[in-house]
């Protein structure tokens, strides 16, 4: 789309630019919300899980989720025996 700049103010090239402006902040809000429709929210033992199935190990988990090894542990069925 191109807009031709004069000395002169055309209100009809205005309205133009300023209903192709609008028109793309429509898409844009329409293109975020369909994204956050595609979201789903992992509870934490299910991130535990997802990310021990992707091969992480234990310590990794925790650390990047801000849990303890324990907690860890827990929501994986594994038991520290002392």
């Amino acid at each position: 789309m191109s807009i031709s700049i004069s000395g002169s103010f055309s209100p009809t090239s205005f309205a133009a630019a300023n209903s192709y402006s609008n028109s793309a902040t429509a898409q844009k809000a329409q293109q975020t919300t369909n994204d956050a429709a595609d979201t789903v929210k992992l509870s934490e033992s299910q991130q535990v899980i997802q990310l021990y199935q992707q091969g992480q190990q234990v310590p990794q988990i925790a650390s990047s989720l801000s849990l303890t090894v324990d907690t860890v542990n827990s929501y994986l069925g594994i038991s520290d025996s002392k």
